[in-house]
């Protein structure tokens, strides 16, 4: 299968497209730059020089693959319009990557939400993300076209491709390092739901190959509190001490986006329809024991 994939430098696109490439596929990956092109090639992923906002070459690399994934962004509907355009009438898949924030609430570190979600929950979506959920809705109800979301959880897990690091573990990971101490939203009683890169490859194969159009999936296997998971650096690290930050004084590092939804927020949900409908089977159970054991110690190190 020839597939187009958007964020192929990026941490989730480059290792699904790394999966995709060792399961026999064929991928272009979309690149802004170019100083990455060759590393893609290396690789075995040819490069497409372009980005986002490339309409026409969105619309042109959709008409001519098999598959398109989109894994660039969760929130530019234009990038989204321009591959349904492309895809129009054709039945093929639009993979698109979705994330967990989009249910996260305002709990600033200080509470747990009982509340967990599943794909036939009705979402209660806070309104800084409610575009994100409306273009979730778009894909899945576009006509003609083999529509997918992958909502991912927390992922964590060093990434197989260009870029290793994902983005909530390695923010507190990094901070830490930088500032000596563990710093957290809050006490750190909010809970994430976590899912692990390799689980998620695999998840994204299997809803290629398998997935009917409308298809909504969590991508999940545990959860951890925040508490737990900044003692668990602190070990890793070797870093004693871990401060509670404000709400805004944890968006003054972060900025507001990280600091509420990726860090401050409950999250919690179960994918129940990827385990029924494509038998997935993930096989990694506990982010605390992957930073605990296998996180990277230095700057610049993978984690999730």
């Amino acid at each position: 299968m020839n597939i187009f994939i958007t964020g192929a430098t990026g941490y989730v696109g480059g290792a699904v497209a790394l999966h995709l490439l060792q399961a026999g596929h064929r991928i272009r990956g979309l690149v802004r730059d170019m100083s990455k092109a060759q590393r893609l090639r290396e690789l075995g992923i040819e490069p497409v020089h372009g980005n986002l906002d490339d309409s026409a070459l969105l619309m042109q690399e959709a008409q001519a693959a098999d598959a398109v994934i989109n894994c660039a962004s969760s929130d530019h509907r234009e990038a989204i319009e321009s591959l349904l355009t492309g895809l129009r009438g054709s039945g093929k898949p639009l993979l698109h990557t979705s994330g967990s924030s989009q249910i996260g609430d305002a709990a600033a570190g200080n509470s747990l939400n009982e509340q967990i979600y599943d794909e036939e929950t009705p979402l209660v979506v806070d309104e800084g993300k409610r575009a994100r959920y409306e273009l979730d809705r778009r894909i899945l109800a576009a006509q003609g076209v083999r529509g997918i979301v992958i909502c991912n959880t927390l992922i964590y897990g060093t990434g197989k491709g260009l870029h290793a690091d994902s983005v909530q573990i390695p923010a507190l990971a990094d901070q830490a390092r930088a500032s000596g101490v563990v710093q957290i939203v809050g006490a750190g009683l909010n809970r994430w739901s976590t899912v692990h890169i390799d689980d998620v490859c695999t998840l994204y194969q299997l809803a290629l190959e398998q997935a009917p159009a409308g298809a909504f999936y969590f991508a999940e296997n545990g959860e951890a509190a925040f508490a737990g998971i900044a003692a668990a650096i602190s070990k890793r690290l070797g870093i004693a001490g871990i401060e509670h930050l404000t709400e805004e004084q944890a968006i003054a590092i972060w900025g507001v986006n990280r600091a509420r939804y990726s860090l401050g927020s409950n999250s919690r949900a179960r994918a129940i329809r990827a385990r029924k409908e494509l038998h997935w089977q993930p096989r990694h159970t506990s982010v605390v024991q992957w930073i605990e054991e296998d996180m990277a110690i230095g700057n610049g190190a993978a984690a999730s």
